[in-house]
């Protein structure tokens, strides 16, 4: 059964096809700019990428095209053979704990939840409605990055804010890059041989979150009830004194949307360093030994630790922590710190070992003597899209 996974942004559309359920990617790429100039997109099959430039005016042109790709690459004789479409919808509140088949009507309510996720419900949802009209016997599968963490109890769901707050604007902790931790902990159980057991996930890439999960059940996530919250990450601040924002509206004269901007895209390792959100290009100064730089990567790691060393509590110690994302997965200097600093945890990182782990390794990365065994674990959020949209289907 062909399944294709889709993840539609405000200018872009992420897609991968897959043969399931063998799991097997047939074609996947990327359409970019979409309603901007220089639009194009790249496809890549059996190995090898394309790129090609293309008006694309919005979302239902870039579905056609990806349509005519999957006809002139012979992935597909017609369209019937596409039996789902499975699409990343970033904002499912407290209503959707799980996917689900769509329609109209539940469109337009999934709507409703849009200033919860402002920058990104609208263009999920304007990417199934394209995928609607183009290819119509196909069934159409919602799949929530904020419905993993549904299991997280009240009491640490809730803010101890005024009680109306939440039960009349929905203002409590929501959680996101739930596919990505529900597959990295499920592949985790998979290795340790177990059905039970207690894992931390560090999903770290430019947005970072790291969630507790005990026996494939989230019970306490970083993200809160917008992304910004948690650990330090590329270009967002993570954790501040809620205090700071009046004092700077009043200091400088700045705007709530001034403030909203500046915490979201001008801080974290971007707002530390000086030098970029990229940890690459904060890397290539620390070998210069930039100072901001090097205490950029020392407040990373230090809100890494910290969430680890709370949620090791929570749990009641831990049977492995995983890596995953693109720091995660690439920067084995990171992990090091990282784990060293949880060395009276008894935790410990085999540092050969880890030096090898990137560009898609996946394996154990801690000594045979550590109390909890760490691993690295690519991410795959796309076939997390497909398993759900098959077993709906």
């Amino acid at each position: 059964m062909k399944i294709l996974s889709v993840n539609a942004g405000s200018s872009s559309l992420k897609f991968q096809m897959y043969e399931m359920p063998e799991e097997n990617v047939l074609i996947s790429g990327v359409f970019e700019r979409i309603g901007i100039e220089n639009s194009f997109y790249t496809i890549k099959i059996n190995g090898e990428k394309i790129q090609k430039n293309a008006n694309l005016e919005n979302h239902e042109v870039a579905v056609n095209i990806l349509i005519n790709e999957l006809l002139d690459n012979n992935i597909i004789n017609s369209l019937d053979e596409i039996k789902g479409v499975g699409h990343r919808i970033v904002h499912g509140g407290d209503k959707y704990s799980k996917s689900i088949v769509l329609n109209d009507e539940i469109l337009k309510d999934i709507s409703t939840l849009n200033e919860l996720a402002p920058l990104h419900n609208p263009a999920n949802i304007s990417g199934v409605y394209a995928f609607m009209k183009q290819i119509p016997n196909a069934i159409q599968v919602g799949c929530f990055d904020t419905a993993f963490h549904q299991t997280i109890k009240e009491d640490r769901y809730r803010y101890a804010v005024p009680d109306e707050w939440y039960t009349k604007y929905g203002v409590r902790k929501y959680g996101f890059h739930g596919m990505s931790h529900k597959y990295v902990s499920e592949k985790v159980m998979e290795l340790l041989d177990k059905d039970l057991a207690n894992v931390i996930v560090c999903h770290l890439g430019n947005g970072g979150s790291i969630s507790a999960i005990r026996d494939g059940r989230c019970i306490d996530t970083t993200m809160g009830f917008t992304p910004n919250a948690g650990i330090v990450m590329g270009s967002r601040s993570g954790d501040i004194d809620y205090g700071i924002i009046p004092y700077m509206m009043n200091k400088t004269n700045m705007s709530i949307s001034d403030i909203d901007n500046a915490l979201n895209k001008q801080s974290g390792m971007l707002g530390i360093s000086s030098v970029s959100s990229d940890f690459r290009d904060i890397d290539a100064k620390i070998a210069e030994k930039h100072k901001p730089s090097i205490l950029a990567h020392h407040l990373y790691v230090n809100s890494i630790v910290g969430y680890i060393a709370k949620y090791y509590v929570e749990l009641g110690g831990v049977d492995a922590i995983a890596f995953t994302a693109g720091v995660g997965e690439n920067a084995p200097h990171i992990r090091r710190m990282v784990v060293d600093r949880l060395s009276c945890l008894g935790i410990k990182i085999d540092r050969e070992k880890n030096d090898e782990f990137r560009f898609g390794k996946e394996g154990i990365v801690s000594t045979p003597d550590s109390t909890a065994k760490v691993f690295v674990i690519p991410t795959d959020e796309e076939v997390v899209i497909a398993r759900d949209t098959y077993s709906l289907i």
